[in-house]
């Protein structure tokens, strides 16, 4: 497959599963709806793991940072999204994800060493700051101010569980794992952990026969789950970390002109001054970039 072809899938697919995420909790609740995702994307990849004999077993310390990896990137925050979308409109949500960069920095420095660049924390910077205008937009426009900071506080921890996310990732990819495998169990692990969540707090599992709910969730589950993610990882592989990053770049973009049409998102001048501030910064965080400070960098995945 042409490596344009490969960027296109990831961007087109996840800038709309932001918004097919409101047809989820519509009906479900966070919790049960990641783990019905996730859940669903897991046995999908056991599947064809045992139809290609992909060994499923790894040392202990594999499967703790794929354990890590599920927690943090397939149930925290992907539950913290989820909400945060009840709050504020989902295109807002993705161009959160454009503090990435800044995040990755610090994590990477802390959890791998890696040294800090003042040109990735000035781009992150300029990410942050793209961020607090496009939100700084929701708090005008709305009067419920304290749900536009719950819907920014949400996305924030998102990113930072995002990013700690891709920190496992890395850190068993380093010992030369990688594949289906990996992301199989760590789905399965974020889909165990959210209905457990789920069932400790008492949260009821609803469920609608309406096509645009199981649409949702097939779409989720398989195209923004299994497909955009095999895509992504192809990517990794053939272009490297650094440039598999500009994915971020442009999907907040598709999220935002996604929203704009199916939830009514008012395009301000303050909106279009941060969204270009985001994507400017993420163009000078992730280019150029080494191969182990992207990887810590964390994508705009829904």
């Amino acid at each position: 497959m042409p490596t344009s072809a490969l960027y296109a899938i990831c961007i087109l697919i996840w800038g709309t599963t932001w918004f097919a995420i409101t047809a989820q909790i519509d009906v479900l609740a966070p919790a049960p709806g990641v783990a019905l995702r996730f859940g669903l994307a897991a046995a999908v990849l056991f599947a064809v793991c045992f139809w290609r004999r992909i060994p499923l077993r790894f040392p202990a310390r594999v499967q703790a940072l794929v354990i890590a990896q599920g927690l943090t990137g397939f149930y925290a925050s992907y539950v913290c999204v989820y909400e945060a979308e009840r709050h504020v409109a989902s295109g807002v949500v993705a161009v959160g994800y454009a503090a990435s960069p800044l995040f990755g920095l610090v994590l990477a420095r802390v959890f791998l060493g890696t040294p800090m660049s003042p040109r990735v924390a000035l781009g992150g910077l300029a990410g942050v700051a793209g961020v607090v205008l496009i939100f700084w937009h929701e708090f005008a426009r709305l009067t419920a101010s304290d749900q536009v900071l719950s819907g920014a506080a949400l996305t924030m921890v998102s990113v930072l569980l995002a990013t700690l996310s891709t920190i496992a990732t890395a850190g068993y990819q380093r010992l030369g794992v990688r594949g289906w495998a990996p992301l199989a169990w760590a789905m399965a692990w974020g889909a165990g952990a959210a209905a457990l969540h789920a069932l400790v707090t008492g949260t009821p599992w609803n469920w609608s026969w309406r096509p645009g709910f199981l649409g949702s969730l097939a779409w989720l589950a398989l195209a923004g789950s299994i497909g955009a993610f095999g895509a992504y990882y192809a990517l990794v592989h053939r272009v490297g970390t650094a440039k598999a990053g500009y994915v971020g770049v442009l999907t907040p973009l598709v999220a935002l002109a996604v929203s704009s049409v199916l939830e009514n998102f008012l395009w301000t001048d303050l909106t279009l001054a941060g969204i270009g501030l985001a994507v400017l910064g993420n163009v000078v965080a992730l280019w150029p970039a080494s191969t182990t400070a992207s990887a810590a960098s964390g994508g705009v995945s829904a």
